[in-house]
């Protein structure tokens, strides 16, 4: 019995101590990741920097499967334990979790947020912030662009890519490269205006953008749209066109190409320009055979004959906003605060974020050169910052449902071909929103 009570005694001990030490440890942060490629780098480099700097905080990161992070999060959440910083996916994101997202308004971490505008509202409250941008529009070969200016018979008065500020002047550009592009050693001036399964994207998601942000002005007001009177489909037609008509790859074979091949010509020297985002850049500099140079890789804007393009900059967003859980310990929320902050502001954190997490954020605490390390992560930098400049919303998150982007690629498609008329496109668009904003409940 002696021996019995002993062990008991021993066994209380190591549990009081045990319990002792995890109190001590501190304040744990549960962060719930979305990245699976960027798990290691939060495990590795992101909590140890994190807990050294700041003692009395813990902090838990649990990474979901790929194509799996919904249904973590649905499973996590309800736990007695949740995590206290999430990912929510947009304004869709956060309807999906209109029970869990706490008010940021008053929280350091927001207010490092540049554009106030960037982040998510639900009943007056801040609810999500964006952490990291993305922006698309035409990437172009500066090499061939100079070599194109130093023509003396070019047709227009302009001298160099950046001087292009509206789409008449690209028109123009465009047009007369094309005329010349035996001499400039190219096969056309746009890559492959790609329509195989799945490389439509680029059209029924990124081209129609700014045309969804002239009729709607922003996101809020698409994602509650029951109607889309694609007031501004000419607009979009202008450049869709001149894809078409001065592109490597003819109308009648564009279904065969995918937006890999795109980018294969683009960075194999065989065009000038490409319609995609700044992600492309490992793309571009990874294909076996590149031509382009890095310096020479550089953005211009979706110009479409839009009143006031020239003011206009990239088309730059996020899909990716953390959100704060409201059902978390209060200790927990101020941790996930002091974390989320720290991470974003501190010069540890700043270069964590920029040379290992790879992400170009929207947080005035960063300056020009805190930037990851490719040439069009640099581009979207440059265009942010430009004096006189606005960003182009990402309104496609306005977009009812990914079948009314099939039926508007299918209608374009039947244009490319001469099936239809330009305006079929425009009617298949307008019923197809319709009919989705009702399945939605709109």
């Amino acid at each position: 019995m002696k021996k019995a009570l002993s062990i008991a005694l021993i066994a209380l001990i190591s549990l009081s101590l045990f319990a002792g030490g995890s109190k001590e440890e501190g304040t744990e942060i549960y962060f719930l990741n979305f990245k699976p490629e960027i798990a290691e780098v939060y495990e590795n480099d992101v909590k140890p920097a994190f807990e050294a700097e700041n003692p009395g905080y813990v902090l838990k990161v649990v990474t979901a499967a790929s194509n799996q992070y919904q249904s973590t999060l649905r499973s996590e959440i309800a736990k007695s334990e949740p995590p206290v910083i999430f990912q929510v996916n947009g304004p869709v994101g956060v309807q999906e979790n209109i029970d869990n997202v706490a008010p940021m308004q008053d929280m350091d971490f927001y207010n490092l947020l540049a554009d106030k505008s960037m982040a998510l509202t639900l009943d007056g409250d801040v609810v999500a912030v964006p952490y990291a941008v993305e922006g698309f529009g035409i990437i172009y070969n500066d090499a061939i662009m100079r070599a194109y200016f130093a023509l003396p018979d070019k047709a227009v008065q302009i001298s160099s890519a950046e001087e292009i500020t509206d789409f008449e002047t690209l028109k123009a550009v465009v047009e007369d490269m094309t005329a010349h592009k035996e001499e400039l050693g190219i096969q056309g001036v746009f890559a492959s205006t790609s329509f195989a399964p799945g490389s439509e994207w680029r059209w029924t998601t990124h081209l129609i953008n700014p045309a969804l942000q002239a009729e709607f002005g922003d996101r809020a007001a698409a994602f509650d749209a029951k109607t889309f009177g694609f007031e501004y489909s000419q607009n979009f037609r202008n450049i869709f066109d001149l894809y078409l008509d001065n592109s490597v790859t003819a109308k009648g074979l564009v279904a065969s190409k995918a937006d890999a091949d795109s980018m294969a010509e683009f960075a194999l020297g065989q065009c000038a320009m490409v319609q995609n985002g700044n992600w492309a850049a490992a793309q571009i500099l990874g294909q076996a055979g590149v031509k382009v140079a890095e310096d020479d890789i550089k953005f211009l804007p979706l110009y479409m004959g839009l009143d006031g393009e020239e003011s206009k900059g990239l088309n730059i967003g996020t899909e990716n906003y953390l959100a704060i859980n409201r059902n978390a310990s209060a200790e927990a929320q101020e941790g996930a605060d002091v974390f989320l902050t720290w991470l974003y502001s501190s010069e540890t954190g700043k270069k964590l974020v920029s040379e290992k997490l790879m992400f170009i954020t929207p947080f005035s605490s960063f300056s020009a050169d805190e930037v990851p390390d490719d040439p069009l992560a640099r581009q979207v930098n440059i265009w942010m910052n430009k004096d006189g400049i606005t960003s182009v919303d990402w309104v496609f998150q306005g977009i009812p449902s990914e079948q009314w982007k099939a039926d508007f690629a299918q209608a374009m498609l039947e244009y490319i071909n001469g099936n239809q008329g330009w305006d079929d496109v425009v009617a298949a668009a307008q019923d197809a929103w319709a009919r989705e904003a009702e399945i939605a409940g709109r």
